[in-house]
C-alpha cells in the first residue's frame, strides 16, 4: 500500500527584490517574504539515509533566493509564478504552492500576497 505524499513546506523565506511599476518600487529593493509548499512521493527516502533518495529542499531554496535577488518584477504574479516553477521542476513533485508576500504595499495592511499552485 503507497502512503501519502510527503510535504515539504519552506516558510518565511525573507527576501529582498526589486518589484512593483512606481518609480520608488523600481529604484529601491523591497522586503518579500516566500512560503513554499512541495509534495513529493519520498518513497525511497523513508527509509533511507541518502540524501539522493530525498527531494533537496536546500537546492531548491538557494535556486528561489538566486532568481528572486538576481531580477527585477513587475508584478506579483509574474514573480509568483517563476517561483512556483522553481518549485515544480523537479520530476518527483507532485503539488506545489507557492505564496509571495509584498511587504508594506497597502498604507493599512501588513502585506499583500499572491498565491499560485500546481498539480501533476
Amino acid at each position: 500500500m503507497s502512503q501519502p505524499d510527503a510535504m515539504i513546506r519552506i516558510k518565511n523565506l525573507r527576501l529582498r527584490t526589486f518589484i512593483g511599476i512606481k518609480e520608488e518600487e523600481i529604484a529601491n529593493r523591497q522586503d518579500v517574504i516566500v512560503n513554499v509548499e512541495i509534495h513529493y512521493p519520498a518513497d525511497k527516502a523513508r527509509n533511507s539515509e541518502d540524501i539522493n533518495d530525498a527531494l533537496n529542499y536546500r537546492t531548491i531554496t538557494k535556486n528561489i533566493i538566486r532568481h528572486i535577488e538576481d531580477n527585477r518584477f513587475s508584478l506579483l504574479e509574474k514573480l509568483t509564478q517563476d517561483v512556483l516553477d522553481i518549485a515544480r521542476e523537479h520530476h518527483w513533485v507532485t503539488y506545489a504552492e507557492v505564496e509571495i508576500d509584498k511587504l508594506h504595499a497597502l498604507r493599512y495592511a501588513d502585506s499583500v500576497s499572491m498565491t499560485m499552485s500546481w498539480r501533476r
